[in-house]
């Protein structure tokens, strides 16, 4: 059993990336779990001089991550970069050594949002996580208005989705 958990970048309710992991949750075959974190707005400011005495909603975001084989992210693109909740999310993390090696799909909902993707390949590499290049397709659904079962339902949407899903499985975990 793999387990992954997905996490998006942006907060909108209807935001396509949210909507693409719930595609992606729904599609995913029976020996691999997805949960879906929807707490990304709900962490607090990162404080380095409360990190090792986390909040209770830091201490949980932790070990979700802690605990999952991998972790599937779509997230938008703002201004050029990583919205800052979810960047926020991931300085919660950077410090926490045991999540090193944690695998990565970095799914793209824009062919336009090429900076965020470089900065989440460049700030998920230097936490010592791995992109699986694999299991981090483009998957231009951003602005189209589709709904989970508009995406579950369109072959060009839902297979690179469970492309995603079967790399994220076959990938080893890295060894303790």
């Amino acid at each position: 059993m793999t387990r992954l958990v997905a996490v998006s970048g942006s907060l909108r309710r209807e935001s396509a990336n949210t909507t693409l992991l719930r595609a992606a949750i729904a599609l995913a075959p029976s020996e691999i779990t997805v949960t879906l974190y929807e707490g990304v707005g709900d962490l607090p400011q990162f404080n380095p001089d409360i990190e090792h005495d986390a909040p209770p909603l830091v201490q949980a975001w932790r070990a979700l991550l802690r605990d999952c084989d991998g972790i599937v992210v779509a997230c938008p693109e703002y201004v050029h970069g990583v919205p800052g909740a979810f960047k926020n999310a991931l300085d919660w993390v950077v410090g926490s050594t045991e999540l090193a090696g944690k695998r990565v799909a970095l799914i793209n909902a824009s062919g336009r949002a090429v900076h965020c993707h470089a900065a989440l390949v460049e700030i998920i590499t230097t936490m010592g996580w791995i992109v699986v290049d694999e299991a981090s397709p483009v998957i231009p659904v951003a602005g189209k208005n589709y709904t989970q079962a508009d995406m579950i339902g369109n072959p060009a949407l839902a297979e690179p989705l469970l492309a995603a899903l079967d790399a994220m499985a076959d990938v080893p975990a890295m060894a303790d």
